[in-house]
């Protein structure tokens, strides 16, 4: 069987070739010719896959390493006998961590306490769950808004959005981008949504850049109906807003999905749903190894005089403000930033010392050991 894979998914060489003959190629390199003879494709986001490259090709099954698949022209390969798979909520936990760090730089940037304020979810899946128990460990007001969910679950556990465009003092997006149709999410916060909102929340979108009208949220910030952004999906990427991204107040590289965790979960599921697909043994899958973390351990009691300990080890997983200089500084690098971005580790892959009881009991609710 031949495989022809996305150079920068990790954690790949070495065990695909345990399934077949492997060629790996850079994203853009995906042309019709160049994937001719595959049979399976393992790709990522930033290739776009429809009849324009897969007519006429041998390619069976295209598995993407990504939670989206709105890269993938579903409808033809369904209709051409292209089997097609994603990695749904592969990295659900670092999109977490990437949420809470930020809102901990936020609430010590502008001075106001997690533990009381509403955020509403909008968009509750792998991602979104993750982010609310997170949020409620943190003794945050959770308000959820899934319409597609509620009108399958059809209970309370829903609010309406313009239910959170009243109540929500943080507001962030966790839907997939949907270009029309009854749960249309494409420009969902848009001049309407802005103008339409009761308080000045935070806005966060990690979900997908279309998800957030670019013109309607500059004017937001501009005039006030928001009180800030922490933006990591962008319109056009890689070619980003630059006004933009010196107006919010965290700006990143589409990174938030970009744990060593999640890049593992992604690349696990990909090669089981070969193994699924063609019958092969999954037990090349457990050779899978994320790294260990740098510095796995965090002390607490070098942050002895802070605010808040327990905020202060979860900014030791991960801070964003480091990833916000990078692209500030130079942000017609925003495409290399994302690839060749040093993945980091979830909570579970480090061990805090000298925690109290209570420090103790919300660090190993959100995971920490």
């Amino acid at each position: 069987m031949k495989i022809i894979a996305d150079k920068n998914i990790p954690y790949l060489k070495g065990i695909a070739e345990k399934f077949g003959e492997v060629t790996y190629l850079e994203g853009a390199a995906f042309t019709r010719e160049a994937i001719q003879e595959a049979d399976t494709l393992i790709v990522r986001t930033v290739t776009r896959f429809d009849e324009s490259n897969l007519k006429d090709t041998n390619v069976e099954l295209i598995c993407s390493a990504t939670i989206g698949y709105d890269h993938i022209d579903t409808v033809y390969c369904d209709a051409h006998g292209i089997a097609w798979r994603n990695a749904p909520g592969c990295n659900s936990g670092s999109v977490m961590q990437y949420i809470i760090s930020s809102l901990i730089v936020m609430s010590r940037k502008k001075d106001f306490d997690l533990r009381g304020n509403t955020i509403g979810i909008v968009g509750v899946g792998n991602v979104g769950k993750k982010v609310a128990r997170a949020c409620r460990i943190l003794g945050m007001n959770v308000l959820l808004n899934d319409p597609p969910r509620q009108a399958v679950e059809k209970n309370d556990s829903f609010v309406t959005l313009d239910v959170i465009k009243k109540e929500a003092d943080i507001i962030t997006f966790h839907s997939p981008l949907i270009k029309d149709g009854k749960y249309k999410t494409y420009h969902l916060a848009d001049d309407n949504f802005f103008s339409s909102l009761k308080k000045k929340p935070i806005i966060i979108n990690s979900a997908r850049g279309g998800i957030v009208d670019t013109v309607a949220i500059k004017s937001a910030l501009k005039t006030g109906q928001i009180s800030g952004a922490i933006i990591d999906c962008w319109e056009n990427e890689p070619f980003i807003d630059l006004e933009y991204l010196n107006m919010v107040d965290i700006a990143t590289p589409h990174i938030a999905g970009y744990s060593a965790d999640g890049k593992a979960n992604a690349t696990r599921m990909s090669l089981e749903s070969i193994a699924e697909f063609y019958g092969f043994s999954k037990e090349p899958v457990k050779e899978v190894k994320e790294p260990l973390a740098p510095y796995p351990l965090i002390y607490l009691d070098i942050f002895n005089g802070s605010d808040n300990r327990i905020y202060d080890a979860i900014l030791e997983s991960y801070n964003p403000v480091n990833d916000f200089a990078r692209l500030k500084h130079a942000p017609d690098t925003f495409k290399d930033l994302r690839n060749k971005y040093p993945l980091r580790r979830e909570y579970f892959a480090y061990e805090v010392i000298n925690a109290f009881q209570e420090e103790r009991n919300t660090l190993d609710s959100l995971g920490f050991h």
